[in-house]
């Protein structure tokens, strides 16, 4: 049975934060590399999007971007990796991906290194790009409901209306989707971005008052890894399912 096409052959993946979270471990390491169930984090996401036929990933890097380099590097499997530098200066979510820009094709898929995740019926970029309409959104989001998402404690972050577009979390109370930081992503949802270093968050609030963000349930598990003590339940999950 063959595959419907991806809206992307790329996927942009975020691993140059500082890792503040996962502190002692990212002391001497970056945290895309911190291991969990037997696997660098990193290693976990570009599994994931070779299995689902992605072809190339651009990683950017600045803390200790020479040991991710060299872990890509030596990696056996796919898919192509690409390095996007940040040495310089830290970019945060929003400036990594407007300084990548030129190397990504529109669409791209988005998504943070630190993502672990079990699918459901199909991969998610399946389900992305089944969900993926360029002619009303900038954005579609990969959500979570609290039910699924394992190592939450948190209040969740966005609504989702009948049709699939996004709103926030009002001050004081509960939203029942948590962003899984997987997305795909339009070039237009850049355009006019500010220099330097900001948040993705800047651009999806002119998309939702554009009501040009979307998103869409996850269908599998999802597990929140960014501090040390989500490590062990994590891996007592993974390897024991």
């Amino acid at each position: 049975m063959s595959r419907a096409p991806l809206a992307s052959d790329t996927a942009m993946i975020l691993a140059a934060g500082l890792g503040k979270r996962m502190r002692p471990l990212t002391a001497t390491q970056p945290k895309p590399l911190v291991r969990v169930a037997h696997k660098a984090l990193i290693d976990h996401a570009l599994d994931k999007l070779e299995a689902a036929g992605i072809a190339q990933a651009l990683v950017n890097v600045h803390y200790m971007a020479d040991a991710l380099e060299g872990h890509l590097k030596v990696r056996k499997a796919g898919p192509q990796t690409v390095i996007s530098d940040e040495r310089v200066q830290l970019l945060e979510t929003g400036g990594g991906m407007v300084h990548a820009a030129d190397k990504l094709p529109d669409p791209f898929f988005c998504l943070n290194s630190d993502n672990i995740w079990l699918d459901g019926p199909e991969n998610v970029f399946a389900d992305l790009s089944n969900g993926w309409d360029p002619e009303r959104m900038d954005a579609l989001l990969l959500m979570v409901p609290h039910a699924r998402a394992r190592n939450y404690r948190g209040e969740g972050d966005f609504h989702l209306d009948a049709e699939g577009r996004v709103s926030r979390r009002k001050p004081g109370r509960v939203a029942p989707f948590i962003y899984t930081g997987i997305q795909i992503v339009s070039k237009r949802l850049l355009r006019e971005a500010p220099e330097g270093p900001f948040s993705t968050n800047l651009l999806w609030s002119r998309a939702i008052e554009e009501g040009r963000l979307f998103g869409i349930s996850h269908q599998g598990e999802w597990f929140e890894v960014g501090e040390p003590g989500a490590i062990k339940p994590t891996e007592e999950y993974l390897l024991g399912a």
